[in-house]
């Protein structure tokens, strides 16, 4: 008795669309290296931004607070008012204020 054959992600990558278009086919390989590019670039960045931490550990500033500031200046000023108070109503409840 024969096996029941299984696809991979090697044979997903490398079978053609069903019922593709060479078309088709073409738009897929574009999509596929503008993400493949995309990736690449996003590596790139990461690698700059970890750069830059690293000069602001080596000036002396706690990178862990300055990942936080960024975290912070990406929030909207209203939100992050409001959570600012739950924050603290949680920590008087508990104690910890």
């Amino acid at each position: 008795m024969a096996e029941p054959f299984t696809h991979t992600s090697a044979d997903a990558a490398s079978a053609p669309v069903q019922g593709g278009t060479p078309k088709a086919d073409e738009q897929l390989r574009a999509i596929v290296a503008r993400i493949e590019r995309l990736e690449e670039e996003k590596k790139a960045l990461m690698a700059d931004i970890k750069e830059v931490y690293d000069e602001a550990k080596g000036n002396g500033f706690d990178v862990k607070v300055l990942r936080q500031v960024i975290r912070i200046r990406k929030q909207d000023r209203q939100e992050r008012m409001e959570m600012e108070a739950v924050l603290e109503t949680y920590l008087g409840a508990l104690g910890d204020l």
